[in-house]
């Protein structure tokens, strides 16, 4: 006798797969869904190292290495914004030039006030261990991501749309989107977000936050960082990035060489101390490399952190100069 049985109908390979393989069905940044996910990856040039497989790249070219700031990364930011990802739109805040001898830039924003996430950790403190039971970034969904952010193979930039990451890859590197913005364009780097780092500058990190300044190659995308008790929120290593069309005082100031210490290798770094300023504050650049300056600097935050220091960086002229603002708080131990 011939049975019929109802069945479910396919059309897609992806219909079959259990719900395991395609992580916990939120598509977060979680160790859970990034494996199994496809995510834009921008991978920066890299000199000496073989080209990098597969298919679908779009190779940029060095005359139009701007594309990278104004057409992928602002253009997906714009995206983000009409699918209402944004607490606020940030582009109706009123920002004004204040008079005076330092020209220092105020913006009324009322939504940043009222709707940015509260901080969720000790103040007191500026090295705190990762809590995966607060809130940290491998907790929001991948439709904040813009891309990922990666050295390549060779000695070219790509840009790959649906690039896979994959079960045995390393913790990938992400720009997404800052819900609360305080201009336009602002964005997140987080580096090796499954790592769940701490918040706290280390070698690898900041010479990550150099590449992508260079590869914007637009002087009027900066970089910062906060540390723990010096305005960061979140206790989840990430740098902040925006685009400003103007200067910033502190890029406007005159600075004065510090004497170099003796026995120290000269590897071209040069480390100046802002004068005339309201805030104190140390200028590095030059170098050799890019990595003798992110060294340079890097090794500075090291020594502030372990000494319980709070600080802040601004990183400007397409990485060639970082301002490193050391603070001082009521309410660090003593």
């Amino acid at each position: 006798m011939l049975t019929i049985k109802r069945v479910p109908t396919v059309v897609s390979n992806f219909q079959e797969e259990s719900p395991e393989a395609l992580g916990c069905g939120r598509n977060c940044l979680g160790k859970c869904c990034v494996p199994v996910s496809k995510l834009p990856l921008y991978a920066f040039k890299r000199d000496g190292s073989d080209s990098i497989k597969g298919e679908g790249a779009v190779q940029s070219e060095e005359s139009n290495q701007v594309c990278f700031l104004n057409d992928l990364l602002l253009g997906q930011w714009e995206n983000r914004m009409s699918q209402g990802l944004f607490r606020y739109d940030v582009t109706t805040c009123e920002t004004k030039v204040i008079p005076g001898d330092y020209g220092f830039i105020a913006q009324l924003n009322e939504g940043r006030h009222l709707k940015k996430r509260p901080t969720e950790f000790r103040v007191d403190r500026v090295l705190q261990p990762f809590d995966e039971k607060k809130f940290n970034f491998t907790k929001v969904g991948q439709e904040e991501v813009l891309f990922r952010f990666e050295e390549g193979e060779d000695d070219e930039t790509k840009y790959f749309p649906n690039a896979p990451v994959g079960q045995n890859s390393k913790s990938p590197s992400v720009i997404a989107i800052n819900v609360s913005p305080i201009e336009y364009g602002h964005v997140l780097l987080i580096p090796r977000v499954l790592d769940c780092l701490p918040q706290r500058i280390d070698h690898e990190s900041f010479l990550l936050a150099l590449h992508m300044a260079d590869e914007a190659a637009n002087p009027f995308f900066r970089l910062g960082y906060n540390s723990l008790g010096a305005f960061a929120t979140i206790n989840h290593l990430h740098f902040q990035a925006y685009y400003l069309s103007v200067p910033f005082p502190v890029e406007k100031v005159p600075t004065q060489k510090i004497i170099t210490v003796k026995n120290v290798p000269d590897n071209g770094v040069i480390v100046s101390k802002l004068l005339n300023y309201p805030v104190r504050g140390l200028v590095f650049e030059g170098g050799k490399t890019m990595k003798d300056l992110s060294d340079a600097v890097a090794s500075s935050c090291i020594c502030l952190q372990d000494n319980n220091i709070p600080y802040n960086i601004l990183i400007s002229d397409c990485g060639k100069r970082v301002f490193l603002f050391p603070q001082r708080s009521r309410h660090l131990e003593k």
